[in-house]
């Protein structure tokens, strides 16, 4: 796997974190990782984006992003309220595929669900995936209402032909409710696709070195950890 696409079931469910965790258990374990934010949004100029955010949590990965738009929407609508050229899935593939000439791996990391759209002609990260033909690891929430969106999330996976690797937990709470704990079984069924890990609510906020050294305990070995999904539900069980 030398390109990784990363997507979520919609906003705020945890993909920066949960691609600062892929990209500290490769860099743990000796691999040059890269992190390509192809559409920054709600962000100006000099502050700091989700790809910095994942290189403070993971430490030594190179960063790129291709574009940047001061105003919290989908990239096609705040390139066309600030004036900016749009980023095309062309050239999102384009950059990724030559990030992955000089490093081992390169997680892409994408703006909202899987079909927010980059520019006016429709152009998403779906489309992204299917040029690099990369495989798709969904983040999803771990309460109620993640069993239908990453269901939807995962059927137009399938209908476009794109691998699905499987489903992460973006923000796993402290103290899990009833919705959450059945969840971690039924995620994989709705899914038809594993479950690759859980990610510990509020680690954002820990320090960047208590970050590295325990994220691999946060992900499955497909993704370069040791999380064990049945040892995990087992231990949550309703």
């Amino acid at each position: 796997m030398t390109i990784l696409v990363i997507t979520g079931t919609g906003t705020e469910v945890g993909k920066t974190i949960v691609t600062a965790a892929v990209a500290a258990a490769a860099a743990a374990a000796g691999s040059s990782v890269a992190v390509l934010k192809p559409a920054q949004t709600g962000v100006r100029p000099h502050e700091r984006g989700d790809a910095d955010e994942v290189a403070r949590l993971a430490g030594a990965v190179t960063t790129l992003e291709l574009a940047r738009y001061p105003e919290p929407l989908a990239p096609a609508t705040a390139a066309r309220r600030a004036g900016l050229a749009s980023v095309r899935p062309c050239e999102v593939a384009d950059a990724a595929a030559k990030l992955a000439t000089e490093h081992d791996l390169v997680l892409v990391e994408g703006a909202g669900g899987l079909l927010v759209r980059f520019d006016d002609e429709g152009g998403t990260l779906a489309d992204a995936a299917r040029l690099l033909n990369a495989p798709v690891l969904v983040v999803a929430s771990a309460g109620l209402g993640t069993l239908n969106t990453t269901e939807l999330t995962a059927r137009e996976l399938r209908r476009r032909g794109l691998d699905f690797a499987g489903v992460v937990i973006g923000s796993w709470p402290n103290e899990p409710d009833l919705a959450s704990r059945c969840n971690l079984a039924d995620l994989p069924v709705v899914a038809e696709a594993p479950l690759l890990g859980a990610v510990p609510e509020g680690t954002g906020a820990i320090e960047p070195a208590d970050f590295r050294a325990w994220a691999p305990s946060w992900l499955a070995p497909r993704l370069g950890g040791t999380w064990d999904a049945v040892a995990f539900s087992a231990g949550c069980a309703p």
